[in-house]
């Protein structure tokens, strides 16, 4: 794209929204597991570090604990990196939290492949899943820092278990203060005839690369935000798939079970449509920078082009 964006981690959102949210309300607890500098959470200890536990490296504990707080009246922001939190924890997330409804708030950092040379033991491809099947989470997946930082403070506003995912990277600052944000529903940023292409996270600037440059050939691309995949917004995805007729989705996630499994369940459901996925083909990852690996793995625009060209292939045999 020829508009040059400015490049900022979505991590960095999260802390200065957790920084705005207890300047307000301070029963807001937020709860780490040593990893503080990374998930930006350190800028809590520093200005308020009565709303702050370091809870070591010990996941199960650090789900308990906020469990506790969120028994007791507070707000609290279960933070770590995501592989850990949500594949070292699962067990209390499901039977702790979740059995229970509890309003805890769980923030998943450095997700997704991009987060490079720590390799696949770091690299949570597999969370999304894990998290949209259990009953009462929602789960949101920011696509850049604005963003993350509206979305951490609207989950204060909905009562019950969240999952927010976000990554390490720098990535593009592709929204503003005033681009609509709001659970459960999808923000179209680019219409289309052609194609939707429906991506989250790092895979919204992606997409909008993409759709640059598939209209230099004549294919008019619909690029659609959805940053939230439970609760999923049914009509945004059957609206899309009725306009154009053919959808791609684009994720930094395993294709199993993950945004592109989400838009399909809906898809057989209600309007069955042509459709390609773009995402990690059942495969760990590996070490590498974050752009190699995304590029690697085929997460990319080039990508989301070659799976636009698949799937009108098949619209074109369809209709």
């Amino acid at each position: 794209m020829d508009i040059k964006y400015e490049m900022v981690p979505t991590r960095d959102g999260y802390g200065k929204a957790l920084l705005k949210l207890i300047e307000k309300n301070k029963n807001i607890v937020v709860l780490d597991a040593d990893v503080a500098k990374s998930t930006r959470t350190l800028w809590v200890a520093e200005k308020f570090p009565d709303n702050f536990i370091d809870m070591g490296i010990c996941e199960q504990d650090l789900v308990g604990t906020s469990a506790g707080f969120a028994l007791g009246g507070m707000i609290p922001f279960c933070t770590t990196y995501c592989v850990f939190l949500v594949g070292r924890a699962w067990d209390q997330i499901r039977t702790t939290v979740c059995y229970s409804n509890l309003n805890v708030k769980f923030a998943g950092a450095h997700s997704g492949i991009s987060v490079g040379p720590d390799g696949a033991t770091h690299q949570s491809l597999e969370d999304v899943a894990l998290m949209r099947v259990l009953p009462n989470m929602t789960v949101v997946i920011p696509c850049d820092s604005i963003e993350t930082e509206k979305a951490t403070i609207a989950l204060t506003k909905k009562d019950g278990p969240c999952f927010i995912r976000f990554g390490r990277e720098a990535v593009p600052v592709i929204t503003s203060e005033d681009t609509p944000f709001e659970i459960g529903k999808a923000y179209t940023i680019r219409e289309g005839g052609d194609v939707a292409i429906i991506a989250n996270g790092a895979m919204v600037y992606e997409a909008m690369v993409a759709a640059d440059e598939l209209g230099k050939h004549g294919v008019s691309a619909m690029v659609v935000n959805l940053h939230t995949v439970k609760p999923l917004d049914v009509g945004a995805i059957v609206d899309a798939a009725k306009k154009t007729g053919a959808v791609v989705t684009a994720e930094e996630h395993q294709l199993i079970g993950g945004t592109g499994s989400a838009v399909a369940e809906c898809l057989s459901q209600h309007c069955p449509t042509p459709m390609e996925m773009v995402g990690v083909r059942d495969s760990f990852g590996e070490s590498g920078t974050g752009a190699e690996l995304m590029k690697k793995y085929g997460l990319t625009s080039d990508a989301i082009v070659d799976a636009v060209h698949k799937v009108l292939l098949k619209s074109n045999v369809s209709g």
